[in-house]
């Protein structure tokens, strides 16, 4: 593949944004990557593993020397996206495509608004939707992206040369790149991701507390593991994604406690009718959305 990037700044070299960066190593899309971390450990571990070619503790190390074909990528949690983005602003040419990788994109561009009064045309909101409950800088894996999707969340100020770039590297990840809304975004990723992390995490630390089920993990079979796998997910970043897109995180929750409360209710008076019906549908839906799956991996290995 040919050079698409000259150098990839990746701010947050942790799952994300180390994953990216190997990625575009072993494809050959980038001249040189540059990890910006909080301390030093970090930055000398990242250099290490392979993961960039050189790191700093800020960006401010670097920022002077970049230009036009270099790209900005903000991998850091939701809520601290805001503070990265005024440094952005404050130290970096505007002719460097910056983008994100934040779960939420409400959250960012509210925060971009504050900071630039008017989102400018260089920066292209995005998430990969790919992960692991791995975290931190040692689970980099080039292959993360791969069959997986990128959706984006370009705004009509978005300059065409920048999105263009945002694209082309992601799909030199492997990836399948999505363009939508902000608002469709925020929506569907509340009801799709993170409804089930909240319910995951809630499963596993309401039955953590239940004294009368001391040995309840013990007897766990192969299904509470495969659901509440996402629960051992890096915490702080679910807590500010939770926060970050609380509107929409709520809708979903009302919606799913009204289902579980009809369930409960079917389950209490020995509704077998109610109880095949929700059983059956969800099935049916499953079933069918593994078959999507399947079609759409095998459509994107093809490609490859």
């Amino acid at each position: 593949m040919s050079i698409l990037i000259n150098r990839l700044v990746v701010v947050g070299v942790g799952l994300i944004g180390g994953s990216l960066a190997t990625a575009l190593k072993k494809a050959g899309a980038c001249r040189e990557v540059i990890g910006v971390a909080l301390d030093a450990p970090t930055c000398h571990q990242a250099v290490a593993l392979g993961v960039v070619d050189r790191a700093y503790t800020s960006l401010t190390d670097i920022a002077s020397v970049l230009c036009a074909g270099d790209v900005v990528l903000i991998s850091v949690p939701t809520l601290s996206v805001p503070a990265v983005l005024q440094q952005v602003k404050d130290l970096v040419r505007s002719d460097v495509t910056v983008t994100d990788a934040a779960s939420v994109k409400g959250s960012v561009l509210v925060a971009a608004e504050k900071v630039w009064a008017e989102v400018p045309a260089n920066l292209v909101l995005g998430h990969p939707i790919a992960g692991s409950e791995r975290s931190g800088v040692t689970a980099a894996n080039p292959d993360l992206y791969v069959c997986h999707r990128v959706i984006l969340t370009p705004l009509e100020q978005t300059a065409g040369k920048h999105l263009q770039l945002v694209a082309a590297m992601w799909q030199a990840a492997g990836a399948e790149v999505l363009m939508m809304s902000v608002a469709e975004h925020d929506d569907v990723l509340a009801a799709t991701s993170h409804l089930p992390h909240a319910i995951a995490y809630s499963l596993v630390d309401t039955l953590a507390h239940d004294a009368e089920n001391e040995n309840i993990f013990r007897y766990a079979a192969g299904g509470f593991r495969d659901f509440t796998r996402i629960a051992s997910s890096d915490p702080r970043m679910w807590h500010d994604i939770m926060l970050a897109n609380k509107n929409s995180v709520l809708k979903s929750l009302d919606l799913f406690t009204d289902n579980l409360a009809r369930l409960r209710e079917a389950i209490e008076s020995s509704d077998g009718e109610a109880l095949l019906g929700v059983f059956s549908r969800a099935k049916e839906a499953r079933d069918e959305f593994t078959q999507v799956m399947a079609a759409a991996k095998s459509s994107s290995e093809t490609k490859l």
